[in-house]
C-alpha cells in the first residue's frame, strides 16, 4: 500500500483513499480511526461502505431522510459495530488521541518545518522518501501514556 498524496483533501479524495485501502484486502475487517472532519462523515463515504458491506437497506436522501439525512446519521451508520468496515471518531478537539495526528506532527517537525521545496513534485517526492525512511528506521508502536486523570481548572 502506498500513501495518498494530493493537492486537495476533498470528500472525493478521502473516499478514493479509503477505497484503495480497502482494496488491499477486500474481505478484511477494517476499523479506521478518524476525527470528525466533514469529509469523514460524507455521503460518498457512506455509499462506499454500504456497497463494500453489501448493505441492502435504503440509505435515504442527503439532507432529507434516512442514513444520509445529516452528519450525525451518517456517522452512526459508519461507526456501526456490526459493519465489516467501520469508523471510530475521536472526540472534537482531541487530535492527540488520533495516532495519525501524532505521526503528522513527526512529519512536520522532521521534514516540513524548515523545509525548502522547489515544486509540488519536490515536496511530494520528499514526503514519500521520508515515509520510506521512517518506516525502515524509526517506526515503532506509539506508547499510550495518558493516565485518565482530568486536568484541574
Amino acid at each position: 500500500m502506498s500513501p495518498t498524496l494530493g493537492p486537495t483533501r476533498t470528500e472525493k479524495d478521502f473516499v478514493e483513499h479509503i477505497r484503495k485501502t480497502i482494496e488491499t484486502d477486500p474481505n478484511a475487517q477494517w476499523i479506521f480511526v478518524v476525527d470528525q472532519l466533514n469529509t469523514h462523515l460524507s455521503e460518498g463515504l457512506v455509499r462506499l461502505v454500504a456497497d463494500a458491506c453489501r448493505f441492502k437497506g435504503d440509505l435515504g436522501k442527503k439532507d432529507h431522510s434516512g442514513v444520509l439525512e445529516n452528519m450525525a446519521s451518517r456517522g452512526e451508520f459508519l461507526s456501526a459495530p456490526d459493519h465489516r468496515i467501520r469508523f471510530v471518531y475521536t472526540p472534537k478537539h482531541c487530535s492527540w488521541m488520533n495516532q495519525i495526528e501524532i505521526w503528522f506532527s513527526i512529519l512536520v517537525r522532521r521534514l516540513l518545518k524548515r523545509g525548502n521545496f522547489a515544486s509540488l513534485e519536490d515536496i511530494t517526492d520528499r514526503i514519500r522518501r521520508f515515509i520510506d525512511y521512517f518506516n525502515a528506521t524509526l517506526a515503532k508502536p506509539f506508547r499510550w501514556t495518558f493516565t485518565g486523570i482530568p486536568l484541574r481548572k
